[in-house]
């Protein structure tokens, strides 16, 4: 049974996939429900299936893709996120985890399909982030995306800066040196999570939607950014969810 870790408001529950089990999720979200699964992605075993191992149950194309990867770490931390996410997903949909089917919409900028990843069968919308060691599933009944990132080092947080809205440039450069690497993250997930909702991803840059450096999110359009309670202090994340139908 995964264990609840913490609830960071009554709408996501947060759930981890304990070592050497499978997870049981009950029913998918339903509606504006959203459930996160956090992951170490270090771990040896995902579910009880050995990260390593040559039976898995991963795709031929997510097995290409951590082999294209060429350090060892990125290639175990890609395996066990994408473990996880199948774990989880056949959870909700009844389905062996191998033989869940995972697609991509098509883009809403050029119709070309590298957009959302969906179930080619239907089922409840995902998203899944992984930073280092450390994923982040979310599940939906609606349109939702995920991000998890590590808080950057001041040097890189000097180069990222320039991609940013100009507003929220002008907010971060006004912050204390120490709290600027944590804020700037809070900003990055919270783009990350909405470009990734919309289908659009990082062509076109994160300098839109502007989204703020407040506590508060500002509003994007039919989507609702949150910002996610992280089990590791050295993270920040944040997740879209599209308004209802």
């Amino acid at each position: 049974m995964a264990e609840i870790l913490g609830v960071s408001r009554p709408v996501f529950p947060t759930l981890h996939i304990p070592e050497g089990t499978l997870p049981e999720p009950g029913r998918p979200p339903s509606g504006g429900e959203v459930a996160l699964w956090w992951l170490d992605t270090d771990r040896e075993i995902v579910g009880g299936h050995p990260v390593a191992a040559e039976e898995v149950p991963l795709s031929p194309e997510e097995r290409e893709r951590s082999a294209r990867l060429r350090r060892p770490g990125d290639r175990h931390r890609y395996r066990a996120a994408h473990i996880g996410l199948r774990l989880v997903l056949g959870g909700y949909t009844g389905l062996a985890p191998e033989a869940l089917g995972l697609v991509r919409e098509e883009c809403p900028c050029c119709g070309a399909p590298h957009g959302r990843p969906a179930l080619a069968d239907g089922g409840p919308h995902f998203s899944l982030s992984h930073s280092d060691g450390l994923a982040l599933i979310a599940v939906s009944g609606l349109r939702v995306g995920a991000d998890v990132e590590g808080l950057p080092r001041p040097a890189i947080t000097d180069e990222l800066l320039p991609s940013l809205h100009p507003r929220e440039q002008s907010a971060l450069r006004a912050m204390p040196d120490a709290v600027r690497p944590g804020a700037l993250a809070r900003v990055w997930t919270r783009k990350e999570a909405y470009l990734k909702a919309t289908g659009v991803g990082l062509a076109y840059g994160v300098a839109d939607p502007y989204v703020g450096v407040s506590d508060v999110p500002a509003e994007v359009g039919d989507f609702t950014l949150h910002d996610v309670p992280t089990p590791l202090p050295s993270y920040a994340a944040a997740i879209a969810l599209a308004a209802a139908d």
